[in-house]
């Protein structure tokens, strides 16, 4: 059982503060949100340090804290991999190459874009299959801070399910993308600075990085692998059986490396949108790679403290004991469960203010990427067209309310998993792997016709559904045939998503080939990268704020750490 403890009043005034804090940047925004693009796009006006910033802390939610610390106890080191091969290389990527695609093309969201590169349908069905991505993603969110708070301060589940939802919505109804922005950026520094002390007090309480590798090895053998296979990257991925994971370096190359990181840093309208909100083109294209340099050295923070975890596990005079409430591991609880084992009063109440913090941020940024695809991408286009923009403004705020009451139903499909970042990884299979191949061929390829765009998609999200259909992980799956089983609902994840870009990008190439494009050049400048004349740095901008520069400065720093974990 988790140990037992009690909050102190320096705690719960931390707690206090910060929701003040909180709160209180809705409210001083509240009084700029004249209009829809102040509300749902920030004004394109913010600085890239507070982008770059936002863009990494809106991905830093309940994925990164309970999923990656989840990952880190189950699959080990290996679980860096989401930050090396599954986030750095593309988001260079979108930085040099896409990013100048968005942001010049004046679109308001990444379907948008697609209606203005191939036609309203693409555009539609992009809408609605994000909204409910977003949905269920702020519900992942949701469920883990109940969690938390159910497990930790023994708040009534469903109510602490209420009570997170009640905060976020006020804070992005009073202050729409940009309160949103400003509050990651605070999220993120709180996280740095509750987190950073349980990993150097674990590691001194397991004898440093020789004791945890020491210790993980010997919890690698009991399972049945090889000694240092928890605490490697690439060494153990010659074959699936070899690690935890169940993947192999085809698996993780291609299924991570390049569909789902692509899939999800390049065309994800969650992050994709705070580098829109920047105030140049420059600034934009400098967001995601200012939102690397600390995505690279976040594993220090959320896996290592997994991997302590999973060490001290197989320790039992350390006492630490991680049980669900059916009876098996709750991978979800490492997190928590290490806080309450090693802080005192006063820091306890600061780690679980960044726990609380890390599920405001996940929830905040995918509400008001909902809204803003709800309002612009399905209300104004297919619901009411024409009308003023105060109208837009109004539904804008509605969509706010509508996310937020949606996701509370997501939070109870997440309560089935007992890994939430398996649960992330199947939903980014279904949407952004054949997102992708859309997108790759879209901008890269003028012949490339609407029509071919349109059915690749949906046969693309149709082939994931069939694959997680007739193949099981971990229960999931298999409602049609069980014809392969793999070793983990993260491989099943993996396939599904390659298997997904695979279908989608054959057949948008077949179709191209057979349907008419009825978009002509003049149409397609600016959104093809042949007939797009290339981004020239603004004058004066010093060399160290360059995007190329800053692009190979993250790419050294990338290779530099994936040698050093091999």
């Amino acid at each position: 059982m988790v140990e037992t403890f009690s909050l102190s009043i320096i705690d719960y005034a931390i707690m206090a503060i910060y929701f003040i804090f909180v709160l209180g940047i809705g409210w001083a925004l509240k009084k700029y949100m004249k209009s829809s693009t102040q509300f749902l796009e920030g004004g394109r006006s913010m600085p890239s340090w507070i982008t770059g910033l936002a863009f990494i802390s809106a991905n830093l939610g309940a994925l990164e804290v309970f999923g990656m610390g989840a990952s880190g106890a189950k699959y080990g080191l290996m679980t860096a991999h989401f930050y090396l091969i599954g986030a750095i290389p593309a988001m260079i990527f979108l930085a040099l190459f896409m990013m100048p695609f968005y942001y010049g093309s004046k679109a308001r969201s990444v379907p948008e874009y697609l209606k203005l590169r191939f036609d309203e349908k693409t555009r539609g069905f992009n809408a609605f299959s994000f909204a409910i991505m977003t949905v269920f993603a702020s519900g992942i969110s949701m469920f883990a801070l109940a969690r938390l708070m159910e497990v930790m301060l023994h708040w009534n589940f469903h109510y602490s399910i209420i009570a997170s939802a009640v905060i976020v919505l006020v804070y992005t109804y009073l202050g729409g993308l940009k309160s949103a922005i400003y509050n990651e950026v605070l999220q993120f520094f709180l996280i740095v600075i509750g987190f950073l002390p349980l990993v150097i007090i674990g590691l001194q309480d397991v004898g440093g990085w020789d004791g945890l590798t020491h210790q993980l090895d010997i919890v690698a053998v009991n399972k049945g692998y090889e000694a240092g296979t928890w605490t490697s990257t690439w060494k153990y991925l010659g074959s699936a059986s070899s690690n935890p994971m169940g993947v192999d370096w085809i698996a993780m190359f291609s299924g991570l490396g390049f569909v789902l990181a692509f899939g999800y840093w390049c065309t994800n309208f969650l992050v994709v949108q705070r580098a829109m909100a920047a105030n140049s083109m420059a600034a934009a294209r400098r967001t995601p790679l200012i939102g690397a340099l600390p995505k690279m050295f976040l594993p220090i923070l959320v896996i290592v403290p997994g991997m302590i975890a999973m060490a001290l596990m197989s320790m039992p005079e350390k006492g630490l004991q991680l049980i669900g409430d059916n009876g098996q591991t709750d991978y979800n609880m490492i997190i928590p469960t290490m806080l309450v084992h090693y802080y005192p009063t006063g820091l306890l109440g600061l780690g679980i203010t960044a726990l609380m913090a890390s599920f405001m941020s996940g929830m905040a940024g995918n509400v008001t990427a909902f809204n803003t695809v709800f309002t612009y991408d399905i209300y104004q286009s297919y619901i009411r067209p024409g009308k003023s923009d105060d109208h837009y403004l109004k539904v804008g705020q509605f969509a706010t309310i509508f996310g937020v009451v949606m996701s509370i139903g997501a939070a109870y499909i997440a309560a089935n998993f007992n890994n939430i970042m398996d649960l992330l990884q199947l939903i980014f299979a279904f949407v952004n792997a054949p997102l992708f191949a859309t997108f790759m061929l879209g901008m890269f390829w003028k012949k490339t016709t609407g029509n071919a765009a349109f059915w690749g998609l949906i046969t693309g999200t149709f082939a994931a559904a069939l694959h997680f259909a007739v193949t099981i992980a971990e229960g999931k799956g298999g409602w049609l045939a069980q014809l392969v089983e793999y070793p983990s609902a993260m491989a099943q994840g993996f396939w599904t998503a390659i298997y997904a870009f695979t279908v989608c990008l054959i057949l948008t190439i077949i179709l191209s080939f057979s349907t008419k494009q009825l978009k002509s050049d003049e149409d397609l400048t600016g959104l093809v990268y042949s007939l797009t004349p290339k981004t020239k740095d603004e004058p004066g901008i010093p060399w160290y704020d360059k995007p190329v520069v800053l692009a190979v400065i993250v790419g050294a720093i990338s290779i530099i750490i994936t040698i050093i974990i091999w």
